[in-house]
């Protein structure tokens, strides 16, 4: 479990997050959502120590994150993984020397020992088969699962997911989506994902944090989405008349 506590971060003169509280909860896909400019690429930012902000709590657990030493900070991100919007692995490694990469950094283990771990993840994201090639002999959505395989070789207790299905077609989200949950779940983590997909919203939102301006305007489930009243919410999230005509299919079931 991560809390954020009164967490306020500015850059100059202008407030860019005001008095952030939030509980992001174990076992459960975590999202924060908002339009471009609103604060939540700030917040995710903080959470993992990319920025540090300007007044607040950070508790991974109960632990401070802003009030630990160097030390004891990089002892916590030994159990955090993160999934960046591009894949980000090394075009001149393989695609298990991708995966092992943290292990070796991080891993007192054998060899044999980091690689029957990373063949490991491998197997649990489906991409044994391609364990001996390149990032640039495989698809955009395999990059991905080779990510998440990456991101979960350490066994972290808190996943950060940045905009995971940027790039790819809805079929390959849907895949990328389910198995983002099905390891939340399977390793019972903090999983907080970033995302403008409202797909990923409506298909995985366990809960939802939305920012508006620097602040949190709204939370709740995919479900309580139908039924809000917070008339910011529901012109970002029903901005299309696809997802608009969504609503209106489930609030007249609601109704009926």
């Amino acid at each position: 479990m991560i809390e954020v506590k009164q967490l306020y971060k500015s850059f100059e003169d202008k407030d860019v997050l005001k008095d952030i509280n939030v509980t992001f909860e174990n076992g459960k896909t975590n999202l924060i959502i908002g339009q471009s400019g609103s604060g939540k690429t700030v917040l995710m930012k903080c959470i993992v120590g990319l920025l540090a902000p300007d007044k607040g709590e950070l508790l991974y657990d109960t632990r401070n994150f802003l009030t630990m030493s160097k030390k004891e900070k990089k002892h916590l991100r030994r159990e955090m993984g993160m999934i960046f919007q591009s894949a980000a692995l090394f075009d001149s490694m393989s695609v298990l020397e991708n995966v092992m990469f943290p292990l070796s950094m991080f891993s007192n283990g054998t060899l044999r020992d980091r690689q029957r771990r990373a063949l490991s993840c491998l197997e649990r994201v489906n991409l044994i088969e391609a364990k001996d090639k390149f990032p640039g002999e495989i698809s955009g959505g395999m990059q991905k699962r080779v990510a998440i395989a990456r991101s979960i070789v350490l066994q972290p207790q808190y996943l950060f997911c940045d905009e995971p299905n940027s790039g790819l077609d809805p079929k390959t989200s849907l895949v990328i989506d389910e198995l983002i949950q099905d390891i939340t779940r399977e390793y019972n983590m903090t999983t907080i994902i970033n995302t403008h997909d409202m797909n990923s919203v409506m298909g995985i939102g366990e809960k939802i944090i939305f920012i508006f301006d620097g602040h949190k305007e709204w939370e709740g489930t995919k479900d309580d989405i139908f039924t809000s009243p917070n008339n910011r919410l529901n012109n970002f999230v029903f901005a299309s008349d696809l997802f608009r005509k969504v609503k209106e299919a489930e609030v007249q079931n609601i109704e009926g």
